[in-house]
This record gives C-alpha cells, sequence and structure tokens, in this order.
C-alpha cells in the first residue's frame, strides 16, 4: 500500500501518530505551525516530554512548518486542539486553519481523516466546506472524509497508539476499508468500525464525559463525607468490595479532554433545542474543586489558629496531571487565585511545567524548592512521582510544627504525615 501521508499538528495526538505511520509508510510529513517545536523535533527533542526522543531521531519523518512540504500527500491527518473558549463554547479555530492549510495541498483521490474531538457533524458539516472552498474539490467525490478519536493519555506508557484499539469510520465503505488498512498497519490492536462518522464522533465525546460525570460523583461524595467527618478514600475501600463497583476518585479535572470535551457535546445538545442537565452539574462540580480545596485549606489554617494573611502557603504540582508537563486546562491556578482572595501569596512549584508557560497563561512564578521552607500549609494539588521521594521526607522538610497538609489527591494518607500534620484530603 503505497500512501503519502501528512499530519497536521505535532502535540500529544500527532507526534505519536506521525511516528507510528512513519515506521510503516516511509513517505510521512509531520506538519506544525509552531516554528519552535519544529526545530527541537528535528534536533530529536521529544516536545511532549514522553520519552519518545530515541524513536524521534532514527524516524524517517519529515518534520516541517512549510506547507508546501505536504504537497503531495495521499492522506492527511489532523490532530489540532480544539479548545474551548472563556464561555466554554468549542473553539474550532484551530481546526479551520488546518483545513485551510489542508485544502491548498488536496488533489483529487485525497483523504482527509481528523482525530481533533468535535461534536457530531463537525467533520462533514463544518470541515468538509472550509476544504472545499480552498481546493475548489467536490466532498465525497474528489475527496474523501473520515474521522479516528484520538485515546492518546498523556503520561500512560501502557495504553499506547498501538495498543489501543482505533475507531474509525469513513463517509462511505470504501473510505472506511482504505482507513482500517491504514490504521490497521500501525495499530495492533485493530480497528472498530463505526457506523457512521457521527457515530465516531459520538463515541469520542462520550468517552470522557462519562468519566467527568464519574469524577464529578466522587468530588460531590468527598464534600459530603468532608462534613461527616469520614474519608472518601475509607469509604470507596469498603465500597469496592463489590464486583460490579467502578472505583472513581476525587481529584481537580483539567486538561485538553475530560474538562473541555463535554461543553463541545452540551453544545451540540443546545443547538438542537436540548438544554442538558446532568453533563452540565458534574461540569459545574468538578469546575469548582479548586476553589473548595483553597478554601477548605484557609478553614483548617483558622482552625490551627494560625493567622491566614502572615501565613507561608505552598503549592506542589501545576500540571492538569501528575508526570505530564501539560499545563492546559488545569484547575491548580483556581487554589492559588483563590487563596490570592484570602489576600495570600502562595508559592508554586512544578518540575515538569514550563516556567514561561505558566506566567503567560496564568501569570504564575515557578519557584524553587528552597523557598519551601517552614510552610504554614502546603497544598499537594498534583501526585507527581517527585514529591514521593523518600516516604514523604521531602514533603516533611517543607512544613513547620504544627502546620497543614492538604493532599487532594489522598496520596499520603497512609503515611505518617497524617499523624504529623493537620492533615486533609479529598
Amino acid at each position: 500500500m503505497t500512501e503519502k501521508i501528512g499530519v497536521i499538528g505535532l502535540g500529544y495526538v500527532g507526534l505519536p501518530l506521525a511516528l507510528g505511520f512513519a515506521r510503516k509508510f516511509t513517505d510521512t510529513v509531520g506538519f506544525d505551525i509552531n516554528e519552535v517545536k519544529v526545530a527541537q523535533l528535528k534536533d530529536g527533542i521529544d516536545v511532549t516530554g514522553e520519552g519518545l526522543e530515541h524513536e524521534i531521531r532514527k524516524s524517517s519523518i519529515l518534520f516541517t512548518c512549510n506547507p508546501d512540504d505536504l504537497r503531495g500527500c495521499s492522506v492527511f491527518i489532523v490532530g489540532v486542539p480544539t479548545p474551548v473558549d472563556s464561555d466554554n463554547r468549542p473553539d474550532l479555530s484551530y481546526l479551520r486553519s488546518a483545513c485551510q492549510i489542508v485544502g491548498r495541498e488536496l488533489t483529487e483521490g485525497g483523504l482527509v481523516v481528523f482525530e481533533s474531538t468535535v461534536y457530531p457533524g463537525v467533520t462533514e458539516d463544518y470541515c468538509g466546506p472550509i476544504l472545499e472552498e480552498t481546493s475548489g474539490l467536490k466532498c465525497g467525490q474528489q475527496f474523501k472524509l473520515g474521522y479516528s478519536p484520538e485515546r492518546i493519555n498523556p503520561g500512560d506508557h501502557e495504553h499506547t497508539l498501538e495498543k489501543v484499539t482505533k475507531v474509525i469510520a469513513g463517509q462511505d465503505q470504501e473510505t472506511t476499508e482504505r482507513m482500517a488498512r491504514l490504521y490497521g498497519a500501525v495499530v495492533e490492536a485493530g480497528v472498530f468500525k463505526a457506523r457512521s462518522i457521527k457515530v465516531a464522533e459520538a463515541a469520542k465525546v462520550i468517552e470522557n464525559t462519562q468519566r467527568d460525570l464519574n469524577i464529578a460523583l466522587m468530588n460531590e461524595l468527598a464534600i459530603i463525607f468532608d462534613r461527616l467527618g469520614i474519608s472518601t478514600h475509607d469509604v470507596l475501600d469498603a465500597a469496592a468490595t463489590k464486583w460490579n463497583f467502578l472505583r472513581f476518585l476525587p481529584g481537580l479535572v483539567g486538561g485538553h479532554c475530560i474538562g473541555v470535551d463535554p461543553y463541545y457535546l452540551t453544545t451540540k445538545a443546545q443547538q438542537i433545542g436540548y438544554h442538558p442537565e446532568v453533563i452540565l452539574a458534574g461540569r459545574k462540580i468538578n469546575d469548582s474543586m479548586g476553589v473548595y480545596v483553597a478554601e477548605r485549606a484557609v478553614k483548617l489554617m483558622i482552625k490551627e489558629h494560625l493567622t491566614v494573611s502572615d501565613a507561608r502557603v505552598g503549592i506542589l504540582g501545576l500540571t492538569f496531571k501528575e508526570n505530564v508537563a501539560d499545563t492546559r486546562n488545569s484547575r491548580v491556578p483556581d487554589i492559588y487565585r483563590e487563596l490570592k482572595e484570602f489576600g495570600l501569596s502562595p508559592l508554586v512549584h512544578d518540575p515538569l511545567a514550563d516556567p514561561e508557560a505558566a506566567l503567560e497563561e496564568y501569570g504564575i512564578t515557578l519557584s524553587g524548592l528552597d523557598k519551601f521552607q517552614n510552610l504554614d500549609c502546603l497544598i499537594v494539588a498534583v501526585a507527581h512521582d517527585y514529591y514521593l521521594k523518600n516516604d514523604g521526607e521531602l514533603i516533611q522538610s517543607m512544613l513547620s510544627k504544627g502546620a497543614v497538609l492538604v493532599d487532594v489527591k489522598g496520596i499520603f494518607r497512609e503515611n505518617k504525615l497524617r499523624e504529623e500534620y493537620r492533615y486533609w484530603s479529598l
């Protein structure tokens, strides 16, 4: 099978895709508009921090930010971000730009596959017309559309591209079979042929919507159990002894998937005249948890007779989840901002986050751990492995006597720290 493949967007989704296809299709182009990112990839640097340096260096991929290098591609795979705006409305601007870039290089017989998370209908009703307008070709006749939802889990080296079943759908049977051959050559776990593009689009948004709602339930239960004076984790340990209990954990829900995808589905629902209640209720709970954690920390300091306005407070972790460098849509800044509202000046540390991105995106200056001394309150917001060193000794070295330790995800709940400080977790 001879195909020249162009992958548009080289982040957490696009880079593994480009590397995977390059192993089977030697004529593979990896395109991104970010010149710095492309330069780093050419130097063998993994811009995602996922440990792909060795594979990048040995790959035959042409990394480029020049659209002309996409000329001659028979297959285009688009994996650009699809965030939400400040009003939680879908932002399709990256997708539009990608379609315009692809459209200018699209030729008869071409296939354009989208992996970006969207609501049902975007591929055919939004992207198709842009590609038609830019290319001058007729969609469904001179070029074809496909959709295959990305299932990349940053920081997870077990469920990689090759090992997770790939959902695929083309706008006709012939296109679906072409996609099956393409992805089947790369994905060892095989492909699942969805009945339509809209079905595949919907499958993606409900994967993360389901997870979002389950975590929202745990967060609401954590608030209730906290008022009852019992540990959420103790309750979950007991409940999990039943064979059909699903053990989700409370926590901060951020990132570019779980905290975003439900809004794509609710937007489409509202467009067709239905106001979703359960999904939005879950979003409301999860979006409020950063503020809740900050308020709990302040109340605990007051109970310990600490003067809040003069308290030294530190926050460990800024990224949206443990052991990844991505700060997009992190809820930790909510903790930071709420503490600032109480007149505090919290220190923030993260071993993986980019200091420039933290400052530009959130106005947060990251501090070194040398400043985390004699703290009255420490909030372990992100459970990076880095913070688990020496059975909690790193954490202990930061705290003053009688300090408050807020362990958001409960990673130290079985540790001696729980007995030595005023301990609290969700």
